[in-house]
This record gives structure tokens, sequence and C-alpha cells, in this order.
């Protein structure tokens, strides 16, 4: 298996300001300490268990705020769980939020090469993928424009490119897929259907159950941070459709 996640819980502490000046300063006085750090707790997901199998593809799914963007940001690395633990096996490659990593004042062009490194590529690798990142992304008229004046659309074009550009063992990918017309789309849904055919697995994050009965063999389904389901992908998706 690529991916084995254990009993993992994620607690946020929430502050709730509903005083100031003197009368925070006394009502924190009156207050217990240990009240407080109850009343601020926030679970984001309980006890979460699940594993990807080598050449699978995964799909999480829920409403917003079901806590799948902070499952997504415990398997990338980007937050530790409070509680249990997350083992990926080879490299991946992430896609979750919409231009994280590019630099706005920096060029299309310079932030290939600084997201490529960030993922592990070398200058050598960038440069010889340099011109296939850039078609597959539509960009050529403005990779060397400012990222700062890119459309929602052109940041999810080059960042998906460079993502799977890195050629992972691992992908995970978030619904930014839905930013931008429906043939870029297509054309990403074929991409991760080739990447499949080599072997890679897919972590994918949507609200759309046509595309994860389309790409995944399995799925998971969050609600309120705790799995409603685990298993085939179509039952799943079928499961949460009925439901909503």
């Amino acid at each position: 298996m690529v991916i084995e996640v254990s009993d993992v819980s994620k607690k946020f502490r929430l502050r709730q300001d509903r005083a100031n000046g003197f009368s925070k300063l006394f009502l924190g006085f009156l207050s217990s300490r240990r009240r407080d750090q109850e009343q601020s707790e926030f679970w984001a997901l309980r006890e979460i268990n699940f594993t990807v199998e080598e050449n699978t593809s995964f799909g999480i799914i829920g409403v917003n705020g079901s806590g799948k963007s902070t499952m997504l940001k415990l398997l990338t690395g980007t937050m530790n769980p409070t509680k249990g633990e997350i083992r990926v096996k080879g490299k991946k490659s992430s896609l979750i939020e919409l231009g994280a990593g590019f630099h706005p004042d920096f060029s299309g062009r310079d932030n290939v090469f600084l997201n490529g490194m960030i993922m592990g590529l070398s200058k050598s690798d960038i440069r010889k993928k340099f011109d296939e990142i850039v078609a597959f992304a539509e960009l050529e008229q403005f990779i060397d424009v400012p990222v700062k004046y890119y459309s929602s659309g052109m940041h999810a074009r080059l960042g998906f490119s460079v993502a799977t550009a890195v050629e992972p063992d691992v992908l995970i990918v978030d619904e930014v897929l839905a930013v931008g017309d429906m043939n870029f789309k297509e054309k990403c849904m074929n991409r991760i259907a080739d990447m499949q055919k080599k072997g890679v697995s897919v972590v994918l994050v949507s609200h759309a159950m046509p595309d994860v009965e389309r790409v995944c063999n399995k799925a998971m389904w969050i609600h309120h941070g705790e799995v409603m389901g685990y298993g085939d992908a179509k039952k799943i998706a079928a499961e949460y459709k009925a439901y909503h």
C-alpha cells in the first residue's frame, strides 16, 4: 500500500472573543483556564482509518466543512495529526490549494522552476519538461507575465501541469479542477487516467460524484469529521447522493 492512515484525529483551538477591554479582562479572571480550553476545542477529524493500495484511485467526498481539506493537508504533510499516524510511500505530488506555492510577483516561467524544484525536480529536469508543462497549461502567450495577473483558471492550469509533470507515485488533487472550462477539465481527467495506467495512485477530493465514479476505485465519505462510508466508489457515491 502507498498510504496508510491509522486512527487519525485533528484538533484545532478556536478563539471566542466575546468581550473587549476591561470586561474581557474581568471575565478572564472569573473563568477557569480549563473551561476556556474545553470551549475552544474543535475536532475537525475523529479516528479516521483508510488505506490506498498501489495503482488505486481513492476519492474523499463530503459537504463543505466536513474535514476533507484537513485530511488532504495531513496527507501532504502541511499539518500534523493530533492523534494517530499517517504513512505515505514513494514520491508524492499535490495540488490542494489554488496557486499555492506561486510567488505573485514572479512570472509563470519562474514559478514553474520554483515549484518544480520544491517538488523535487532538478533544474535540468525542469528544462526538459518546460515546454510540455507550458503547452499542457495552454499558457504560451502568458508564461513570462507575473502570475498575480493570472485568472483563477490560469493558476489552476499551471499548478496542475507542474504537479503532474513531477511523475509522482502518489498524486493528491483537491477540487481546484472545478476552476476553468470544461475542455481543460476533461484534459486533466485524461491525464489522470494516463497516470493511473502507469501505476500512479491518486487521491481525489470532489463534490462532483460523476468525477469520483469515473476516476476512483474506492472512496470515503466524511461528515462532521467522522467516516460515514468507506468502500467501492460507486456504492459510496450512491449513498452520499441518497443522503443529500
